[in-house]
Formats: structure tokens, C-alpha cells, sequence
């Protein structure tokens, strides 16, 4: 059976850290109401010479390093964006032709939050497929060019950032033990729509629009929806939550990750958390997330781990891989 294998991972961070305490001069909020509602404390914020594509490209080296592999290696370039550099070409493209890359194919996938998951599960098709070998999959936002800063409801949670991993095809026996992708589900919801959106588009208003989210509602269905599809994958893997690792969700608000873990039966210890260090990155979340334990030496060969994320849409899905 081919597997889908992790080869390498990379991140990449704004050159600015915006912390709590410099929205108390924009909005009318402060450091311990933000970190009360959501445990963020901080987030980067992308400057002008900073893009989504900058950004991925510089994750993505990064992850080629690691596996110590070269861009003559991947075939497949898949992007999860909801902030791409342009409206066309897709900004995989724009990566692919920086990474000097005259072959293969590649394309943006828009899932909002959860994107990336979103991404990973789409590589595994096409790796499983015999379409490629290896893919490099990338989560890259510039979320704060869409925010509304005047907004104290939602300029606080949103942050910048890129991650990204390399995924291999790899013979395997076929049983849980293989290390690579094991198990998936993604389900999405358009009755949700206004409830996490952006209000622009160039079909409709030819501006690129601001995000607009009713919080609550968000809140409400947010751990219904992810033990949903976490669920769903330990019932095709035959595994639970005893036999994880690692849990590395979408890291939006730590209430909702932990009242999702809780309700899941995943001890807390096997939770990842970046929320406090990036905010919400959306589709660059669960990469920047799973960079960080994979760098401090938490997340280690063999390990079973499990992505969960959710987003506008909506959308929301989980992968469960032995790393």
C-alpha cells in the first residue's frame, strides 16, 4: 500500500511581533481581555514587503532543507490560501516559479481555516494516485490585510504566518504501524456562510472586502463539528484518543481547543498549543503548530498524530498520520 510519508516541515514568521498591548491604542480592549477570551497574547503582522507568497516560499525552503531534498525533487505544489497574492495566477504558481521549479503542477486550495488540512488530504489523493512522488504542501496567510482594525471583535485574533511539509509516496505493509496519512475526513456546510466570511469579492462587489464573523455563533458550533471528523477518523482507523501522541488543532481560541479536547477524551498533556505565540493564522495554523513541536522535540518519528481545523465556509476537517 503507498503512504503518504512527512519528509521534512518548515515555517516561516513576519518580521514583526504585535503583542496585546498594542491594540489598547486602536480599538477599545486590553491584554487580560484578549487573553481571557482567546489565550492569545501575541501574533506577527506582516509588513509591505512581506506576502503570502514571500512567506511560503520561505517556509517551504525551509522545509526542503529539512528533508534535504531540492525543488528538482517535488512535483506537486499545493497552497491553501485565503490571501493570495493575486486573484490569478494562483500564488502556488508565483512559489513554483520562485523555487525555480520548470516541472510538475501546481495549484491554491481556499478552505479558510482549514485550508491546510484541507491540502494535506487533496496531496495524499494525487500521491496515491501515481499523479506524483512528492508534494510540498504549504498553509501561507496574510490575514491582516483583510482585517477590519477597527473592529475589536475580530482584529484581535488574526495573525500572518506560513508552514509548510513535504509529503512522500511510500510503499508500506498497509497496517497502522506505516508511518504517513492512515486516516482522513473533511466535511464542509454553506448554510453557515455568514457567520465567518469576507464581504468582498470580484464577482460581487470587485473589492477584496473585509472579514466579518459572529463570534458566538462560531463558538457553538466549533466542537460539535470537530469531534465530528476526528470521530469519523478514529472509526476508519481503528484507533482513539489513548492511542495518540499528538493532537495539533487549529489553533483560533485556546477555549475552544480545549473544550474539544476534553469532549474528545485527549489528555491535555498530548494538546498543541501555539495560539498564545501566533494567534489565528488560518490555513498557516496547523503547519506553524505542528512546526513548533516538531522543532522543540515533542513530535517525534513514529508518533501518531492527529490535525483537526475548522473554518469559514464552513468548512472542517482531520488527518490522523504516524509521523
Amino acid at each position: 500500500m503507498i503512504r503518504s510519508v512527512v519528509r521534512g516541515i518548515g515555517t516561516a514568521l513576519p518580521a514583526r511581533v504585535m503583542k496585546n498591548t498594542d491594540f489598547e491604542g486602536i480599538v477599545e480592549t486590553s491584554d487580560e481581555w484578549i487573553t481571557q477570551r482567546t489565550g492569545i497574547r501575541q501574533r506577527y503582522i506582516a509588513n509591505e514587503s512581506e506576502t503570502t507568497v514571500s512567506l511560503g516560499e520561505a517556509a517551504a525552503r525551509k522545509a526542503l532543507d529539512n528533508a534535504g531534498l531540492t525543488p528538482a525533487d517535488i512535483d506537486l505544489i499545493v497552497l491553501a490560501t485565503s490571501t493570495p497574492n493575486n486573484t490569478f495566477p494562483a500564488s502556488a504558481v508565483e512559489i513554483q516559479q520562485r523555487l525555480g521549479m520548470l516541472h510538475g503542477f501546481a495549484f491554491d486550495m481556499q478552505a479558510v481555516c482549514s485550508g491546510f488540512v484541507y491540502a494535506v488530504v487533496t496531496a495524499d489523493l494525487y500521491l496515491r494516485g501515481g499523479q506524483a512522488k512528492r508534494a510540498l504542501v504549504i498553509g501561507a496567510e496574510t490575514f491582516s490585510r483583510i482585517v477590519d482594525w477597527t473592529d475589536r471583535t475580530t482584529s484581535v485574533l488574526f495573525g500572518d504566518g506560513a508552514g509548510a511539509i513535504i509529503l512522500e509516496a511510500a510503499e508500506g505493509e498497509g497496517t497502522r504501524d506505516d508511518r504517513g496519512i492512515i486516516a482522513s475526513s473533511l466535511r464542509s456546510d454553506g448554510s453557515h456562510r455568514e457567520k465567518l466570511y469576507v464581504d468582498g469579492g470580484p464577482s460581487t462587489t470587485g473589492t477584496v472586502g473585509k472579514l466579518r464573523m459572529e463570534g458566538r455563533e462560531v463558538f457553538k458550533h466549533a466542537v460539535g463539528m470537530i469531534t465530528d471528523v476526528v470521530e469519523d477518523v478514529f472509526v476508519k482507523s481503528g484507533l482513539g484518543p489513548d492511542d495518540l501522541d499528538w493532537f495539533v488543532p487549529h489553533q483560533a481560541n485556546k477555549r475552544i481547543i480545549d473544550a474539544s479536547a476534553k469532549k474528545l477524551g485527549i489528555d491535555e498533556n498530548k494538546v498543541v498549543i501555539t495560539v498564545n505565540l501566533h494567534g489565528n493564522t488560518s490555513a498557516a495554523s496547523v503547519p506553524l503548530a505542528l512546526g513548533e513541536a516538531v522543532g522543540d522535540g515533542r513530535i517525534k518519528k513514529g508518533d501518531v498524530v492527529m490535525l483537526e481545523a475548522m473554518g469559514g465556509g464552513f468548512t472542517w476537517g482531520a488527518v490522523l498520520l504516524r509521523w
